[in-house]
């Protein structure tokens, strides 16, 4: 891309003249720099605020003992429907609507800027301004991806496919299986490469296999969108209908070579690490030597082939698929892959298929929102320096720091004194504890975004520019010592997470606001928001997955079988709680799938609610706000956090492929396992949100 020249030479003639200055002999003064430009928001425009727990959207009507969901939220949620632009509603979406009305008054005084070129003020104003540009887009057409159509349709012999993958590749294009650089699971202080099974469109291999009614409607959707796109792009009405059903057998094949979610949770399943040697003799038409080399990867020694079934099948369709089934689907998923920022008729034809008809999405979002998911998929961390500048108070940082604390001691009294844990299992638990790293708000560290060249002159263009720079940023990893400063989410993100092969977890700014956090509020609030978050994350080190990797990243058995089989069997009991919940009429939710989550949640709860007493102290006197003891509005600040509404099709969709428990499910399921619950709030054995006896689930 040509970056714009005239903030461009005023930057070079800055330093010039410093440079002169510096040898002049007797300088009588010298010359001051001019000071940058500093971007400036006014964010008393950000019109959508946050959730936050207030008593008067209690529904008194629905008995908390019965229906704690419905009692908490069911109130608030009959007046503020799913919007159209949205398949979802409620904290989290409301939230992450309010970093996007943030975000956008970044974007908009940024394009609105004159900035030094290479500035990441520069990139995201000139990201934004080509993204808004909609008459440009609309006269580009296809222009954008034209090259790489060019090269599919030049393709000879099948025997070409190989080198014009490792190209796709190595441009940021890759389309048919997954290729990334992460933590060796044997050793988590490097980086090796991983390849796993891909190339499906729709959301997961029961969509092609499986023959529920939305599967049906899906596949025949699916079908109809191929051909529309084919359309679009030249072919005439046989044609593509043609070309359609194509691409349709070409996923249907490598979905029944796929593995499905679940079995896809277990890392032990995502990792096998063989010589290049091994997997060029596994797949004899497709040399992994040559993709690395294409890839400009020096040769490894070892590298992660996992779902070798995928691969097997892969290769052999480089031998037994036509050249032109090949060229079908590949100028599909070029296609495809590009509408989004493409003219308005590719883009209206990936909206009406992948939100509208899989999600139950009403209405597209509008311009702004739909660039800055891309600006965010491009440059997120980058675009995250300007944001925290802007929307990030220290204090909350300094504030999250004292309450990690507070739940690192909790979570270490409760490891201590878990009656069902021998004390050797017991001291690898409280070692992996101790080696937790906590990350706050924004990178100590700031990636490097030099070398991204960002114009306005082409949205399609920076996009592709930045998938080529990510990859090959992606791609400098492999082999080299793993860089644990580097954050895996943007600052603006409303999420958290927990990565098992560097035992940290990470908190986002953007989710550092109400419900979840709020430093004005009362402890029980925070601890019942942002404190069950943070022992969430922790817990996501000892659920069903992380438990397998040890103190120091490394995929390791560390537990007795005695403990590991007590551990399970009670996993196994709270998978069969939540499978026990129905979404929709006949429907349930897979507990198996969101066991990871569910043990988090269950053991978050736990874990907070222990530093909340603790914080309290001895003699607390409860102050009783708006008539609720501090325990009860804990738990109603927890369900407060997963007040949400689904359209239909995403609610189903989130059953089949979704590693979390629907919402409405996650605010009643936690704490139906805890005394302190019924307790506060008055519950007795037999209510809905009692369990008890054998019924009852204690794992951390």
């Amino acid at each position: 891309m040509t970056p714009r020249l005239k903030p461009l030479a005023l930057a070079l003639s800055a330093t010039f003249v410093l440079a002169a200055c510096q040898k002049a002999e007797a300088p009588a003064e010298t010359a001051a720099a001019p000071e940058a430009p500093k971007l400036t928001v006014d964010l008393s425009q950000v019109a959508q605020q946050p959730i936050s727990f207030k008593a008067e959207d209690l529904d008194t009507s629905i008995e908390a003992c019965q229906d704690f969901n419905g009692f908490v939220n069911s109130k608030w949620l009959a007046a503020n429907p799913v919007p159209g632009d949205r398949t979802t509603w409620g904290a989290f979406p409301a939230l992450g609507e309010r970093s996007l009305q943030v975000q956008h008054e970044i974007a908009k005084a940024a394009a609105a800027g004159q900035w030094p070129a290479g500035s990441m003020e520069q990139k995201v104003g000139d990201f934004f301004a080509a993204g808004m540009d909609e008459a440009a887009i609309e006269a580009a057409g296809l222009a954008p991806i034209q090259p790489e159509l060019d090269r599919i349709a030049a393709l000879t012999a099948t025997s070409d496919i190989p080198v014009y993958l490792g190209q796709a590749y190595a441009s940021g294009q890759g389309m048919l299986f997954g290729f990334f650089a992460m933590a060796d699971y044997n050793d988590s202080s490097t980086n090796i490469a991983y390849a796993m099974q891909g190339g499906l469109s729709l959301p997961e291999r029961a969509y092609y296999l499986e023959d529920r009614e939305d599967y049906k409607a899906a596949r025949v959707a699916f079908v109809e969108h191929v051909a529309k796109l084919m359309q679009l792009a030249g072919a005439d009405e046989a044609t593509a209908k043609a070309q359609a059903q194509q691409v349709m057998d070409f996923e249907t094949r490598l979905a029944k070579a796929s593995l499905g979610r679940l079995e896809l949770r277990d890392p032990a399943r995502r990792y096998n690490p063989v010589a290049l040697a091994e997997a060029d003799a596994a797949t004899p038409n497709f040399s992994w030597t040559a993709f690395f080399a294409a890839l400009d990867v020096p040769a490894p020694q070892t590298f992660s082939l996992a779902t070798p079934d995928f691969f097997k099948e892969f290769d052999a369709m480089l031998a037994d698929v036509p050249l032109e089934q090949w060229q079908t689907w590949l100028r599909f998923r070029a296609i495809d892959g590009a509408s989004p920022y493409l003219g308005s008729a590719f883009e209206r034809a990936n909206f009406e298929f992948y939100r509208q008809t899989l999600a139950g999405q009403k209405e597209m979002p509008e311009r702004w929102k739909r660039v800055l998911g891309a600006l965010n998929g491009a440059m997120g961390e980058g675009f995250g320096q300007l944001y925290v500048a802007q929307a990030f108070p220290p204090e909350s940082k300094a504030k999250m720091e004292q309450l990690v604390g507070n739940l690192m001691q909790s979570l270490k009294h409760r490891l201590e004194g878990l009656a069902w844990m021998s004390e050797e299992t017991k001291a690898k638990a409280l070692e992996k504890w101790s080696s937790f790293t906590p990350k706050i708000g924004y990178p100590d560290k700031w990636r490097e975004w030099d070398g991204l060249d960002v114009s306005r002159e082409g949205y399609a263009a920076n996009v592709m520019a930045a998938s080529a720079f990510n990859m090959r940023y992606m791609l400098d990893k492999i082999g080299k010592p793993v860089d644990k400063t580097e954050w895996g989410m943007s600052p603006q993100t409303v999420n958290a997470y927990y990565r098992a092969t560097a035992n940290e977890i990470v908190f986002p700014a953007a989710i550092l606001q109400p419900p979840f956090f709020d430093a004005n509020a009362d402890d029980a609030l925070n601890y019942g928001g942002i404190g069950a978050v943070i022992g969430h994350e922790m817990l996501h080190g000892f659920d069903d997955q992380g438990s397998k990797f040890d103190a120091n990243g490394n995929m390791a058995n560390w537990w007795t079988d005695e403990d590991r089989a007590k551990f399970e069997a009670a996993a196994a009991k709270l998978a069969d709680q939540y499978s026990g919940y129905e979404a929709l009429p006949g429907l349930f939710v897979n507990g198996k799938l969101g066991l990871g989550e569910n043990i988090a949640d269950l053991g978050g709860t736990t874990v907070a609610y222990d530093a909340l007493k603790r914080a309290q102290g001895e003699g607390f006197t409860d102050p009783m706000i708006d008539g609720y003891s501090q325990d009860q509005r804990f738990y109603m600040n927890w369900a407060t956090v997963w007040r949400i509404a689904f359209t239909e099709a995403q609610l189903k969709q989130q059953i089949t492929v979704g590693p979390h428990s629907p919402g409405m499910f996650r605010a009643i399921g936690p704490q139906s396992n805890q005394p302190a619950f019924a307790e506060a709030f008055g519950c007795k054995e037999g209510d809905k949100m009692v369990r008890s006896g054998e019924d009852r689930v204690v794992i951390w």
